[in-house]
């Protein structure tokens, strides 16, 4: 009998909604990496336009999202699959192609989900070190096994933020045989667009499936949207185990709307850019170790784990809510996720405040 997911998460969202703030603190979450900012203003108009239809299923094949992603992207409409999130893309791959005969294997700090999708399918769950924080190819071409069937990669990482070039992913690729699954899941890879080292054109090998998501640079974490670009044949083996009505009406407007307003989600881009560098240059300045980040998040390294709790409860002390990361084997780590100037500051207060508490 498979053991139960551990519970990874340094406090979940039924939690946090219960925690009461300091007298006179306004309760802050910077533990979630939800967008610094709602998503364009079109939403509202294009999600009230389907309450009249709200009686009716949703269009299982996501006609007008296809649309738009294919025209964003220059991508074919028909290999495109759309998830509630993209977990749920995950989940269906792992459930498809893993199983107790087969194993999966990803980056030692690899996002939790990989994990957690992989032990529902009921597989082995592998892991490779990684580089510094760094995604490190040698190691998971070394760690491939006989019956490993699929590979995670989160580019850019979570919780880590790190990023590897193109060059690394298309040798990556180049070193798995052929019947291994190579995903890539962009779910922040819109905050390093400007680098400009796509990687849609791998699925047209048909053993590579790159994922992204509507809930980070787009705004829409509330309305569960994520796609993803398949070969062919691996998306008809995934539509087989997909709830045909997965992405809501509102959604499926909503997710059209944002993705023909590009401005504004490059607005948001910049926006979340230019707090995450200030605030990583702040940390800095003041003695901590941030490693660049290419996300919407910045992750801190403590000294030691013991640093890193006592620093958790200073912040938890004044009403901050930030992610540990034990739980993915960075135990000396938190993680923070850009937000509004002066949460940023007021995090930054707290943590120059404890620092300098603990050289006393």
């Amino acid at each position: 009998m498979i053991a139960p997911v551990k519970h990874i998460a340094a406090m979940s969202p039924y939690a946090l909604a219960k925690l009461e703030a300091p007298d006179g603190k306004r309760l802050v979450s910077l533990s979630q990496n939800e967008s610094l900012r709602p998503p364009s203003p079109c939403v509202a108009e294009a999600v009230s336009n389907t309450l009249a239809s709200a009686h009716l299923y949703p269009d299982p094949n996501w006609g007008h999202v296809r649309t738009a992603l294919s025209e964003l992207h220059g991508i074919p409409a028909d290999r495109i699959l759309c998830g509630n999130g993209s977990m749920e893309l995950i989940a269906c791959l792992t459930q498809v192609f893993a199983d107790d005969q087969n194993a999966v294997l990803a980056p030692a700090h690899a996002y939790p989900f990989f994990r957690t999708a992989t032990l529902m399918a009921r597989a082995r769950y592998d892991t490779a070190p990684e580089n510094g924080g760094y995604v490190c190819v040698d190691a998971l071409l070394d760690a491939v096994r006989a019956d490993t069937r699929v590979v995670f990669v989160a580019n850019p990482g979570n919780p880590t933020g790190t990023r590897i070039p193109r060059t690394d992913l298309l040798r990556l690729r180049d070193g798995l045989r052929g019947d291994i699954l190579l995903v890539i899941d962009e779910a922040y890879g819109e905050f390093a667009d400007g680098l400009r080292e796509p990687m849609f054109d791998l699925v047209e090998r048909g053993d590579t499936v790159i994922l992204r998501t509507l809930s980070k640079a787009y705004g829409l974490a509330g309305l569960r949207v994520g796609w993803g670009l398949f070969p062919r044949r691996i998306a008809n083996e995934v539509r087989k185990v997909m709830n045909p009505n997965n992405v809501s009406i509102a959604g499926q407007a909503a997710a059209a709307a944002v993705l023909r307003d590009q401005p504004y989600m490059l607005e948001t881009c910049e926006m979340t850019c230019r707090l995450r560098d200030g605030f990583i240059q702040r940390l800095r300045a003041g003695g901590f170790d941030v490693p660049d980040s290419f996300t919407n998040f910045a992750l801190i390294r403590f000294g030691d784990a013991m640093s890193a709790q006592r620093a958790d409860a200073a912040l938890r002390a004044e009403g901050v809510v930030v992610r540990a990361q034990a739980g993915v084997g960075l135990p000396e780590c938190l993680r923070f996720t850009v937000a509004a100037a002066e949460l940023l500051h007021r995090a930054a207060d707290i943590l120059e405040r404890w620092a300098e508490g603990e050289k006393t």
